[in-house]
């Protein structure tokens, strides 16, 4: 009978499908989500100690070393919304483990590089596997679990991705300095292996809404933040006024003006713009913007910092930002716990605020012979503000979305949150090169420091944005 209804209305797929998952237990829910995803997040941070032995073995420039972050977060980001419309129509399990297997595949071609532009494009391959993993995973966890217990168990996966967070700079040093670069990306092989067929058997199946695919909106976003980014990443280098740089900065607002213009008007787009008529979602996407700009693009210069300028190796440089990384991974769940007592805008707002005010700490103490101790406190403070993001913000995305368009919310904030990325690295790259240099500790320290100044005041405008919210977050229906 469940067929029959479900084949009637898709909807109801939705509803019977949950029913079904809920019967499974949460531990196996979380780990068959969890540890795909951990992968994934991993993979954002873990390269970020290994840059500079990469730059050397390789032979890569600064431009480069943007290239290998960013065409993993701009692959990630231009397809998440088409996996999520995959998904809703093929089914949410079945993309799932397609991006997971992709992933894999790609790590070992990631390792298999011999020249920077291999790597590039294997890590952008990397990043088509993952656009799968991300938004789907929340979403096959929600529809998992009851509405009474969404919060903590978002919670939960929130500290997951905090683990995630956590471990990329320290297993990037240990594995670098222990072994190669190259197995930072072997290690996902044989977790990707053995997750398969566990994620095939615990998950079950589910369905959304029967959208058509949106080619022509796919093309005008990844062309246009594709085009925006280059033109960013070059800007420092090839100078902001030559040719290449603004053509391709106003080529890229021209196709993301036309993709306004064509979401708008199409029956079926692939960025579902009335999800931004709930003021929870916009402004809650606004802020994973900023935050991610602001600090990701700051950890790609701080990650580097105690190498290149204090003589650390890979593993000694990952444990000493272990008191930023690890504390995401304890106030995560925390806050998903709490979230509904002391509310999203009150958490959100605090863990924001904390992150500005520690990115500009780093920049006020950071020097050629600044001592460890001195960063242990912003370290901290960053990792409690990271901790205070992640799963208040995802609980205010599934929130604002009806059950049928809770999958394209997760998509839509994973893409934004990834373009962040990409811009955030592009541009703070930038304010490094305009400044400073890798020729000396000196020169790297010149140019360090405004570029984390604005990360700073990037996430500070977050932090005012957010209280914006509403007191209050209810559920869609």
């Amino acid at each position: 009978m469940s067929e029959i209804l479900e084949a009637a209305d898709p909807s109801a797929s939705v509803t019977t499908q949950e029913s079904r998952s809920r019967g499974r237990p949460l531990v196996a829910v979380l780990a068959a989500v969890g540890i795909p995803m951990f992968m994934v997040v991993l993979d954002n941070l873990v390269v970020t100690n290994a840059l500079p032995v990469i730059r050397t073995e390789l032979g890569a420039s600064l431009s480069d070393l943007q290239w290998f972050v960013n065409a993993y977060t701009l692959a990630f980001a231009s397809l998440l919304l088409t996996a999520t419309v995959l998904g809703d129509r093929l089914g949410r399990r079945r993309m799932f483990l397609a991006g997971i297997a992709l992933f894999t595949v790609a790590s070992a071609a990631c390792a298999l590089a011999a020249d920077p532009w291999m790597l590039i494009a294997a890590r952008a391959i990397q990043g088509f596997g993952a656009a799968a993993v991300m938004p789907l995973s929340l979403t096959l966890l929600s529809s998992a679990v009851s509405e009474k217990m969404r919060s903590a168990a978002i919670g939960i996966w929130g500290g997951i991705t905090g683990l995630g967070v956590a471990l990329g700079p320290l297993v990037g040093g240990a594995v670098v300095e222990g072994l190669s670069w190259q197995w930072i990306f072997w290690i996902n092989v044989p977790i990707g292996v053995l997750v398969l067929p566990f994620a095939a058997r615990v998950l079950n199946e589910s369905y959304g809404g029967k959208r058509r695919l949106d080619p022509l909106g796919l093309v005008l976003s990844a062309g246009g933040v594709l085009a925006v980014v280059w033109g960013v990443v070059h800007g420092a280098e090839d100078g902001w006024t030559s040719a290449g740089v603004l053509s391709a900065l106003l080529g890229g607002a021209i196709l993301l003006g036309c993709l306004i213009a064509w979401e708008l008007k199409t029956t079926d787009p692939m960025l579902p713009l009335r999800l931004f008529r709930s003021r929870a979602f916009r402004v809650s996407n606004t802020t994973v913007f900023t935050f991610s700009a602001g600090v990701f693009g700051s950890v790609f210069l701080v990650a580097q910092y105690f190498q290149v300028v204090q003589g650390y190796g890979p593993l000694q440089s990952g444990i000493r930002t272990m008191p930023w990384t690890l504390a995401p991974m304890v106030v995560a769940p925390l806050a998903g716990l709490i979230v509904d007592k002391v509310g999203a805008r009150t958490l959100l707002a605090t863990g924001q605020a904390a992150l500005a005010l520690s990115l500009a700490w780093m920049a006020a103490i950071a020097t050629v012979d600044a001592s460890y101790v001195s960063f242990v406190g912003p370290f901290l403070l960053g990792g409690i503000g990271m901790g205070l993001t992640f799963a208040p913000g995802a609980t205010v995305v599934m929130a604002s979305a009806t059950p049928e368009d809770r999958a394209m919310a997760s998509g839509t904030n994973s893409t934004i949150r990834e373009v962040g990325v990409a811009m955030g690295v592009a541009v703070l790259a930038s304010v490094f090169a305009s400044h400073g240099s890798y020729l000396s500790p000196q020169s790297f320290v010149d140019g360090m420091v405004p570029a984390v100044w604005v990360g700073a005041g990037v996430v500070a405008v977050g932090a005012l944005v957010v209280w914006l919210l509403p007191a209050k977050i209810t559920q869609a229906r």
